[in-house]
């Protein structure tokens, strides 16, 4: 085996009222101005404004900067410069989900390194660390809060950008699940299973490693166990908890055994249609499994047992399409849809689709390589 690299924050503080420590932590650091990148949604909630007062009773004031859009774009990001620009902030507050940590994370990189954000998309093509970074999570899925994954939207292009770079790591990840209680069910179901797929594309991934794939598994075991109730009862304390570790986990595994094809095809319905991230992977992850079935039969076997299904008696071959029937009735269990069609993806966009899901980069590491009639065949097995 080739030599490996891991890649994590250096700083990750997580559990119930953790929100409490990692402000300690900021103050430690020493910063005394911070843009907080957000949402609409979590700014008119109050969670920013609570955000900010925390902040400001540890000696950090702030700006806040609420326009990180559900897939940002790079608009988002130079917007979000002109904000920090503006305030010369000398570090950036992360606050929500994906959208809002991959739009800091954008404004942080371009903020150090110059030019637009387009110039790093692909891997590694920065050469200055970020503006310091610091992630507060409230969803279970993206993991983004501890990656080194950013993904933009470029408009002109219609396509999201895979911006893979150890520069875009932060350098203080925070979990706190008392933050992700509010967590409606469609986005506690659709980030949830954006997790699954990670943890389930880093496993059969050709980059896996013995570490990751520890990761990986304990992942998938703890989504399988706990998501089904994060969705039905939200506030039940112990399952946003567990997801919370379970989205971390796959983040570590997928942070370094990068993913598939499943992320590679799920950017191009996000850039082309602006649709949820996490209901795309929920959609693709079982036809792209089915895909890669033939190479990597006997890990998804192991994924199989990982979600509890007893396959005793069977062989990899069998194994593997429980696996596939489990993870379809996940998605069923939790309220996915069931179809791109239902999505309003149009079938005569498929070959504009496959051909740009052959350039991502997280399609790089899948098990099988794939032809761009064979990606077309999978989107349209998906309609």
């Amino acid at each position: 085996m080739a030599s490996t690299t891991f890649f994590i924050p250096s700083v990750n503080i997580m559990g119930a009222g953790s929100l409490v420590d990692a402000m300690k932590a900021i103050q430690a650091y020493g910063f005394k101005h911070a843009l907080i990148v957000t949402d609409k949604g979590l700014s008119q909630l109050g969670v920013a404004t609570h955000v900010a007062e925390q902040l400001a009773a540890h000696g950090v004031s702030s700006h806040l900067f609420d326009d990180a859009q559900p897939n940002p774009t790079s608009g988002n990001v130079l917007a979000g410069l002109t904000a920090l620009s503006a305030q010369q902030s000398d570090c950036i507050v992360s606050l929500g989900g994906g959208s809002s940590h991959d739009c800091a994370k954008g404004i942080a990189l371009v903020a150090t390194n110059g030019g637009k954000i387009a110039d790093y998309e692909g891997v590694d093509q920065s050469k200055k660390p970020q503006l310091p970074l610091i992630a507060i999570n409230t969803t279970a899925g993206t993991a983004s809060e501890m990656t080194r994954f950013c993904i933009i939207t470029d408009e002109q292009r219609h396509v999201k950008m895979a911006i893979v770079d150890r520069n875009t790591t932060p350098i203080l990840s925070v979990n706190d699940p008392d933050l992700m209680m509010g967590m409606p069910k469609g986005l506690t179901a659709a980030t949830g299973m954006d997790a699954l797929t990670h943890a389930i594309e880093a496993y059969v991934s050709t980059a896996a490693t013995p570490i990751t794939d520890a990761c990986a598994l304990k992942a998938v075991s703890l989504i399988s166990e706990y998501l089904r109730t994060a969705v039905h009862d939200g506030r039940n304390a112990e399952a946003r908890e567990q997801m919370a570790y379970a989205q971390f986990l796959a983040g570590m595994a997928f942070n370094n055994a990068s993913l598939g094809y499943v992320h590679a095809m799920s950017h191009q319905l996000g850039g082309f249609y602006d649709l949820p991230h996490g209901v795309c992977n929920a959609l693709l992850l079982p036809h792209v499994e089915a895909f890669n079935a033939s190479v990597s039969a006997s890990r998804l076997a192991d994924v199989a047992e990982a979600m509890g299904e007893d396959i005793g008696g069977l062989n990899d071959e069998q194994a593997a399409q429980v696996c596939l029937s489990a993870i379809r009735q996940l998605s069923a269990d939790i309220g996915i849809p069931q179809s791109l069609a239902e999505l309003g993806v149009k079938t005569e966009d498929i070959p504009t689709l496959a051909a740009n899901a052959m350039k991502d980069a997280c399609g790089f590491t899948n098990p099988r390589v794939a032809t761009q009639a064979e990606i077309e065949q999978i989107f349209a097995g998906a309609m």
